[in-house]
């Protein structure tokens, strides 16, 4: 019976330790404009595949492009922070996810514009017009990262 105490006990010393880290993962910072429905489409779109989103929306989105580096030709309506890397517009759960599990040396993603169809953006019959998720290097230069409805 101590040893089983004695288990518990390191098991929840452990989580303790980690759980945070951990968590800190799944937690997203997300600038927005207060009107903008699509950004806040896209941060419940986020909580429903696990994310903790905390929303920020009382700084001028363009002050928010500068501080986080994001280069003109990547530039969209909300700008999400997570694990050091910024996340910029409607990009898919799925390359957010890739990106974590790979992590490029790179400053984060986006998915320019607004492409109608992708999470935030979608349709109602369904359709995704065909967009690319882009890299953007810490130059600022961008490549494709991922496609989507090609």
């Amino acid at each position: 019976m101590k040893r089983w105490f004695s288990r518990l006990g390191s098991i929840a010393l452990f989580a303790a330790l980690f759980a945070p880290a951990a968590m800190a993962v799944n937690a997203f910072d997300v600038y927005s404009d207060p009107s903008c429905g699509c950004c806040g489409a896209w941060v419940n779109y986020m909580r429903t595949q696990g994310y903790a989103v905390t929303v920020h929306q009382d700084q001028p989105m363009a002050a928010v492009k500068a501080r986080f580096s994001v280069p003109a030709a990547a530039m969209s309506c909300h700008t999400a922070l997570i694990d050091g890397y910024v996340i910029e517009g409607h990009v898919p759960v799925e390359d957010i996810r890739r990106l974590l599990a790979e992590r490029p040396d790179a400053r984060g993603l986006a998915a320019p514009g607004m492409p109608a169809g992708s999470p935030g953006m979608e349709l109602p019959d369904g359709r995704v017009q065909p967009y690319v998720v882009e890299l953007i290097a810490h130059d600022g230069t961008t490549s494709a990262f991922a496609h989507h409805a090609y």
